[in-house]
């Protein structure tokens, strides 16, 4: 790079100018600059690839193989003889045309809500109380939060099963000795009510540890400075909760409902474990009932219609959830 001498300064002594380097041209600043902008933009994207890929691979592909299955009617003849018979929509319109499938969804549905509703507030309530405790009696309630969160499911059912069994179960002996004589030889399984109890008790048992840890993990990032300006206003516990809990654990309380509802619809290994389905069918659920047709009986083309109608149900169940989900991060915008 040159140098040039032109003229002097004020103080006598040559004044020293550098030649100027051309700018680039605007097109060429323009496409250095949105280079890394586009690489920022499209850098998610490429993270999520993996993913996604295992996930049409792993979950993409047999859902369309079950939606083809929905179409044709597969028995064992058909299953002996390798033979595919297309019966086009007549899985659905026998299965849609019946008044028992409309029960089970009826049963689901209910099932589903009652289940949910006291996994959240069981589990809001241990969350906040993780929260007031000290911390050996958190540490000591948090292990046994996770011990019960990861025993195995069908572990768990059997263990249920023990406790409220007919002859030598813990339940019954506890309610004979209470003055209960005639619980003596109790059949928890005998009728429909009884054993969605306890199948009831075992899910929300299994399912409030997810949502106690993970509230109280939100608990943390309140700020504490709002619970100091409440209580310089006059706030008590209550005005504190609904004030300055609530609405930061909004957010997490509508995705926990979202995530329970998913998990207590599709539940199978508690219900069938525990009693199949019985007494008289009366306990079985969707995924239950899909089962017990297509694998039991083994029309697998009713079953598969079945199971999709399955995740057409769930799908309109959870839609009111996404929807506030969806809004409340608009508003959070």
């Amino acid at each position: 790079m040159s140098v040039q001498t032109e003229g002097t300064d004020t103080a006598g002594e040559p004044a020293v100018r550098k030649a100027r380097v051309p700018a680039p041209p605007p097109g060429e600043d323009r496409a250095l600059a949105g280079a890394p902008s586009r690489r920022a933009a499209t850098a998610p994207y490429l993270l999520l690839l993996p993913a996604l890929l295992a996930t049409l691979v792993l979950l993409g592909w047999p859902l369309v193989k079950n939606g083809m299955l929905s179409f044709q009617n597969l028995n064992p003849r058909q299953l002996i003889q390798h033979l595919t018979e297309w019966n086009g929509v007549d899985n659905y319109r026998e299965v849609l045309s019946g008044g028992e499938f409309w029960h089970v969804v009826e049963r689901s549905v209910v099932f589903t809500a009652v289940n949910v509703v006291l996994i959240m507030v069981i589990g809001t309530l241990i969350g906040l109380l993780l929260a007031r405790l000290g911390k050996k009696m958190r540490l000591l309630l948090m292990v046994g939060l996770v011990l019960a969160w990861a025993m195995p499911i069908i572990a768990a059912t059997t263990v249920y099963q023990w406790l409220f069994a007919q002859r030598f179960g813990v339940v019954n002996w506890v309610l004979d000795k209470l003055g209960w004589h005639s619980m003596a030889d109790h059949n928890w399984l005998e009728t429909q009510l009884s054993t969605f109890a306890v199948v009831t008790l075992l899910i929300v048992w299994q399912s409030i540890p997810f949502v106690a840890i993970n509230l109280y993990a939100a608990t943390t990032t309140i700020p504490k400075e709002l619970y100091e300006a409440a209580s310089l206003d006059g706030a008590g516990a209550w005005q504190n909760f609904t004030s300055v809990t609530l609405p930061f654990l909004r957010p997490f309380l509508y995705a926990t409902t979202f995530l329970e509802v998913i998990w207590v619809f599709k539940s199978f290994a508690q219900i069938f474990a525990m009693n199949e389905g019985g007494p008289d069918h009366l306990t079985e659920t969707l995924p239950i009932y899909a089962y017990v047709q297509g694998v039991g009986n083994q029309h697998f083309g009713l079953g598969a219609a079945i199971s999709f109608l399955t995740i057409v149900v769930l799908l309109a169940i959870t839609s009111y959830y996404l929807r506030m989900v969806l809004k409340q991060e608009e508003d959070e915008l």
